[in-house]
């Protein structure tokens, strides 16, 4: 019997993107399902059941998804961020998860430097704006993301700062990256800060008030992220009183509209989470899945396992 590898994308890949996937998985001589656009939840729980490997984009699979899943041996998410799969029912039933770091890279370090020009130009609206040219830009957490947004605003004259606590201090530094010991000092010393953190126990609401409130005058917090590394209460506290704070996130928080209310100019929000949202990123995230999933099977390759 071949292989079963289920796409499922409530959010499909674009059709070059589904193509490349149906070729890979052909030429290993794999069927290939595809569930996309779906919206029950029955659909997907009724799909994976036969399914020897499953990829998915932001779609959730949870340990119901996961339960229902006789045959599944690996899971790929094409993307870099993971906490949509259940990593502990995934490992409890020996099943193999993924990501594919790198793969939406470079298009979410654009959106962040895009965002930085957005607030530092009024959002556009008339009045003075002012330029990166010479401004700190601080890289909180310097991995795949992080290191392309340095080099970006290298380009725009700007001087950058890192703080990454897993990466080494010489690798940092031999990129032209000055490195800070101190969370604390890099949002003290910089105009913008570009967040790229995982959300995970450690990290969830970590960036509140504390960190913010040392921001300098007109200074502005790009993420990038996700919303849950935010604490919400913490953020509005120190707007309320920073006249001159900026905010821009790739994903809204869950205050999103008292906040665009109150401080709309040094805020935005993109309308859905668009970091990884380019064709060339939705193609190069798709293949590389597919991809693991047949080195996983004809390899035993289990390089980007998260459930480890």
């Amino acid at each position: 019997m071949p292989k079963k590898v289920l796409l499922a994308t409530e959010k499909p890949f674009a059709k070059a993107a589904v193509d490349g996937i149906a070729k890979i998985f052909a030429d290993a001589k794999y069927e290939l399902a595809k569930l996309e656009k779906y919206t029950d939840k029955a659909d997907l729980l009724k799909a994976v059941a036969d399914a020897d490997a499953m990829i998915i984009r932001s779609d959730k699979a949870d340990a119901e998804v996961i339960g229902a899943a006789q045959n599944l041996k690996v899971i790929v998410r094409a993307g870099a961020g993971y906490d949509n799969i259940d990593l502990a029912a995934a490992t409890a039933k020996g099943i193999c998860a993924m990501n594919t770091p790198g793969q939406n890279s470079n298009a979410v370090a654009e959106l962040a430097v895009g965002m930085m020009v957005f607030l530092a130009r009024n959002k556009f609206t008339t009045g003075n704006g002012s330029e990166l040219r010479g401004k700190k830009v601080g890289i909180h957490a310097y991995g795949n993301v992080g290191r392309l947004v340095a080099g970006i605003a290298k380009g725009f004259g700007m001087e950058v700062w890192a703080f990454d606590p897993f990466v080494e201090k010489s690798k940092m530094e031999a990129e032209g990256v000055q490195v800070v010991d101190k969370m604390e000092d890099l949002y003290a010393g910089c105009e913008y800060v570009s967040l790229h953190i995982p959300a995970n126990d450690k990290t969830k609401k970590s960036i509140g008030y504390d960190l913010l409130s040392k921001m300098k005058k007109g200074a502005a917090l790009i993420n990038t992220a996700r919303k849950e590394v935010i604490d919400e209460e913490g953020l509005k506290k120190a707007m309320a009183e920073r006249e001159n704070l900026k905010y821009a996130t790739d994903v809204a928080p869950d205050c999103h509209a008292e906040v665009v209310e109150q401080w709309g100019l040094r805020y935005h929000a993109t309308t859905k989470k668009m970091g990884a949202e380019t064709s060339e990123a939705n193609i190069n995230a798709g293949l590389a899945a597919a991809r693991q999933i047949v080195a996983f099977f004809e390899k035993g390759d289990r390089t980007f396992q998260v459930n480890k």
